[in-house]
């Protein structure tokens, strides 16, 4: 038998895997016995009063931590920091495989190629070494200016084991933001790729903060050189590396309270805001959220999320404490489903948007199969979804027969799909756990709050909610009088989201103001949502404070809920719904499925030249609302929730057009200005046949 280090080190981490599976409790509900003295249980929540002898009965925690928020892993105490959990893994997981990439050095594309844990490692302490060889003292701030990659990793590693403060840098908030974000963080180093060098190089006098910038990818011989007067040195990033292992110097570990990151959220309007979040944080959220997960070294998760954002920096806190080999997709998301197909993960963590088209993807597969393969199909959905609704084993003759082919969609291994940044609608969840027949759920979290509030717990089959809370914070909801949402309501109590606990950041660099507007002297967290309590403690976002407008007869509209309504529609590839106080009903945009419009328009035999000439056609627009309509009698919107007329456009929006966030929620101003003819143009039109109807 081999008793080498590794092979021990390798059954221990499988035993390992094996106890935390055989401890799995039948039931997260099962009763506490001191229950009664301190809260009410309602199903995955538990209710505490807020404040002990004048509170009301309105804070709400799970179910599996109700006297005490979660701040640690439970089974390793010891892990207060980002680097404590990269340092444990590193030992534990040592020779298991972490980050894969397909992309060669030349550019090439070909099999995914892994390092392991332990390699991981070493390079993490040749890239702090490497910073501190050039001076760059503890508490320095290191900006990150790259997609997803290894060494995107590698350096948020290092800047937590060296006591760095990282900075992510990204594309979508243009130049401007870039060089308002280093100066604002005082940033004075940049990790970026040979790609976004020029730029940098062309604006170094706005950024003087800056000493050192770092080529990730570049060539030795391909770094330009930088005239000493600027103060900025350029090297490449194996250079930095070679530098740190010539000069390894040893670990400058943080604590849990000094900070990890400073994450710049774009927000809708005006410059970015710096959320500061500590390594607790980041522990408290991920060990709240992942309490009763059970994954291990033979899961495969596929990062192409963007790293600059909360929800996939939680997601590789999560993968580094499990010992999950984490592969990278090629950075062009037209190939992403490529890159799926190759790395087969069993991991998936996606928004709406791209859980909408895959099912779009397969509804029409399905639609244009023909008829025998349309029913067998439509039978095999319905058998599966009685079976799923009460409880029982659905036969696996149709998993065989049909939905092990949807499964490869996704390279045929996934077990755990999780749906985040904006409602995924009830249906579209339904018909994932079914076609995939893994475990699907849904969370809500923000930047402020280190990701996750709440999420879908397990064996919960009821879809529309976004769970239980995090067990390392509570909630309770808050009036809004203005919106008419209070704690009285009925049957459910109805107010805005507020968030307490060791997830909430420390507030906003440099703007006291503004963090005074989101977090009240009691520690509670303002997130801006509207939420109510459905029963069985599952809390559900009805609305956003900010983005509610009213239409001209007083009626309020919440624009979201109106266009995951229409993103169902076949046609509709994004959707941007507007209303004012001057007007009495909606308009939309659309950016069209092309495809899709391109079968419709041969199955009617519409003859054109072009896309566009189809979306001015009005036989086009008119199809296209029948459909928005049928979807919204569908979803039962109210009489004055359906837009009124359309306009199609061909472009789509994105982040380069200035039309989504960076999380992809419509930028509503922006919008409104960059569709400003169009709008108006719908509503002169509304308004003729609005006299015309009255002069009949």
């Amino acid at each position: 038998m081999d008793h080498t280090p590794a092979a021990q080190r390798r059954l221990k981490a499988i035993h390992a895997h094996l106890t935390a599976t055989a401890d799995e409790s039948p039931s997260h509900l099962r009763s506490n016995p001191t229950a009664g003295e301190f809260f009410s249980e309602q199903g995955y929540s538990v209710v505490l009063p807020e404040k002990l002898q004048t509170g009301k009965w309105n804070v709400y925690r799970s179910v599996r931590s109700p006297l005490q928020l979660v701040t640690k892993f439970p089974n390793h105490p010891e892990i207060g920091t980002l680097h404590d959990n990269f340092v444990r893994s590193v030992d534990t997981f040592r020779d298991y495989k972490y980050l894969g990439t397909r992309v060669r050095v030349d550019g090439t594309v070909g099999e995914y190629k892994w390092i392991t844990y332990g390699e991981a490692g070493t390079a993490r302490s040749a890239i702090g070494s490497g910073l501190i060889y050039h001076g760059i003292e503890k508490g320095s701030s290191i900006g990150l200016y790259f997609i997803n990659r290894p060494e995107w990793l590698i350096v948020d590693h290092a800047c937590s084991s060296y006591s760095f403060v990282s900075v992510p840098l990204y594309d979508t908030l243009g130049p401007d933001a870039v060089k308002y974000i280093v100066s604002h963080a005082a940033v004075q180093v940049i990790f970026c790729v040979p790609q976004t060098l020029n730029l940098l190089l062309s604006y170094l006098s706005d950024i003087p903060t800056v000493r050192l910038i770092v080529v990730v990818g570049g060539m030795d011989d391909q770094i330009p050189l930088v005239p000493s007067s600027t103060g900025v040195q350029v090297i490449t990033y194996s250079k930095l590396l070679n530098q740190g292992r010539s000069n390894l110097q040893l670990f400058c570990p943080p604590k849990p309270d000094d900070i990890a990151t400073i994450c710049y959220t774009s927000g809708t309007t005006g410059t970015p805001k710096g959320a500061i979040l500590t390594h607790g944080n980041f522990i408290a959220s991920v060990a709240g959220s992942t309490r009763d997960q059970k994954f291990g070294p033979s899961d495969v998760y596929i990062s192409y999320l963007p790293l600059a954002h909360i929800y996939e920096r939680a997601n590789q806190v999560m993968t580094v404490h499990f010992g999950i080999a984490v592969g990278f997709y090629q950075g062009d998301s037209m190939k992403l489903m490529d890159d799926i197909a190759a790395l087969r993960p069993t991991v998936f963590c996606s928004v709406p948007r791209l859980y909408n088209r895959i099912y779009a993807g397969i509804i029409n597969a399905v639609k244009t199969s023909g008829g025998l393969k349309e029913r067998l199909f439509n039978a095999a959905y319905n058998a599966k979804r009685q079976a799923l609704l009460h409880g029982k084993n659905p036969s696996p003759m149709w998993d065989r027969l049909v939905f092990n082919k949807i499964k490869e969609k996704l390279g045929g291994r996934v077990r755990f799909m999780a749906s985040g940044a904006s409602p995924l609608s009830p249906d579209i969840m339904e018909f994932l756990k079914i076609c995939f027949g893994c475990r699907v759920t849904e969370g809500y979290g923000m930047t402020e709050s280190t990701c996750i509030i709440s999420f879908i717990d397990e064996g919960d089959k009821l879809g529309g909610h976004v769970g239980s809370p995090n067990l390392a914070c509570e909630i309770k909801l808050v009036d809004v009088p203005e919106m008419n949402y209070t704690s009285d309501d009925q049957p459910n109590p109805r107010g805005e989201i507020c968030v307490r606990g060791p997830i909430v950041f420390r507030g906003y660099h440099k703007d006291e103001a503004q963090t005074r507007d989101v977090i009240d002297e009691d520690g509670w967290l303002h997130t801006g949502d509207i939420g109510t309590w459905l029963p069985g403690g599952r809390l559900k976002i009805i609305d956003r404070k900010k983005n509610i407008f009213k239409l001209a007869q007083g009626e309020y509209i919440a624009p979201e809920k109106i266009e995951n309504v229409y993103a169902k529609c076949k046609f509709v590839a994004q959707c941007f719904v507007y209303g004012d106080s001057l007007n009495s009903s909606l308009v939309a945009v659309v950016s069209v499925d092309h495809d899709n419009l391109k079968a419709w328009a041969a199955s009617e035999g519409i003859m054109y030249n072009d896309l566009a000439q189809l979306c001015n056609d009005s036989k086009v627009r008119a199809a296209v609302l029948a459909e928005m309509d049928a979807a919204g009698r569908d979803a039962q919107l109210r009489g004055f929730e359906f837009v009124k007329a359309v306009t199609l456009v061909l472009e789509p929006f994105t982040l380069e057009n200035g039309l989504l966030t960076p999380t992809f929620k419509v930028k509503r101003p922006q919008a409104k200005e960059y569709f400003a003819k169009a709008i108006s143009d719908m509503y002169n039109e509304l308004s003729r046949t609005d006299v015309s109807q009255k002069t009949l």
